[in-house]
């Protein structure tokens, strides 16, 4: 695998088939896109009236997807191919995008891909296994949705206690130490996201020994989940983040011209 293209593409479109995607991948999707550069364009289409398409809405919010509302205008015809078609064409003129992603396992997407590849476009295709093997080969890179791992929302469990009626100073003790207990949940669920992307940025960026510069790691982080700072988890450096996990990370420095040098990284 050549590790260049990565990290190469500043103006990606991202074109999501909902009739034809699997919503518990769309997440995990996103992050393994951003892998290859800065994603600027972000549509789901589909008939979001559909009840089989009901639980999308909270996702693409939370995922600042544009959701294309495409009507099936005669029964039993899916009309969102088209309306992806029509789009990725429009965008394809304004000659700004240097790669289209098409998320898709239908073969109807083949000639699409065909075109935007003449006109010198990188062509993403993202599908399950049963994707037509002409659609797979339209394309300059296929990602297979099975080996993209499912996101489950994530429950806090809050801890109840019973507090002393009347006592004004125990009960702010108690909202203090909630407050406190739930603040430490919510970075200790952060950082679980942050070590399940150091770990794809490590897969994607590594060298021949298999380390990743902690600055692409960074990068790629912040295309992802561009609220990021290691402040928020009492690091004032990423670096130190991964040097607080030994048993999740190996580091090692390398030296650059003069005196400077650049931290590695490669999980265990």
């Amino acid at each position: 695998m050549n590790e260049s293209r990565f990290n190469d593409f500043q103006s990606m479109v991202v074109l999501i088939d909902a009739d034809n995607t699997q919503l518990a991948k769309l997440e995990g999707m996103l992050h393994e896109i951003s892998a290859y550069g800065r994603i600027i364009v972000k549509k789901a289409y589909g008939n979001w009236k559909k009840q089989i398409l009901a639980k999308w809405e909270d996702e693409i919010k939370r995922l600042a997807i544009k959701a294309e509302q495409q009507f099936d205008y005669v029964s039993g015809k899916n009309t969102t191919d088209i309306a992806m078609v029509i789009d990725a064409m429009d965008l394809l003129h304004t000659g700004r995008y240097d790669a289209v992603v098409l998320v898709s396992s239908d073969s109807d997407f083949t000639p699409l891909a065909v075109r935007l590849r003449e006109d010198g476009i990188y062509v993403i295709g993202v599908g399950e296994k049963k994707t037509p093997e002409a659609f797979r080969n339209a394309c300059d890179d296929f990602i297979y949705l099975e080996y993209i791992q499912s996101s489950e929302p994530r429950k806090k469990e809050k801890s109840v206690k019973k507090g002393t009626k009347g006592r004004k100073g125990a009960d702010e003790g108690q909202k203090e130490e909630s407050a406190k207990e739930e603040k430490d949940d919510d970075i200790a669920s952060g950082i679980d996201e942050i070590h399940v992307l150091l770990r794809i940025a490590n897969g994607k960026y590594q060298d021949e020994d298999g380390f990743t510069n902690v600055s692409a790691a960074g990068t790629y982080i912040k295309r992802v989940k561009p609220e990021f700072n290691s402040y928020a988890y009492g690091f004032a450096k990423l670096s130190d983040l991964l040097r607080a996990y030994p048993e999740r990370y190996e580091m090692r420095k390398v030296p650059t011209n003069g005196n400077a040098s650049v931290v590695m990284y490669r999980c265990k």
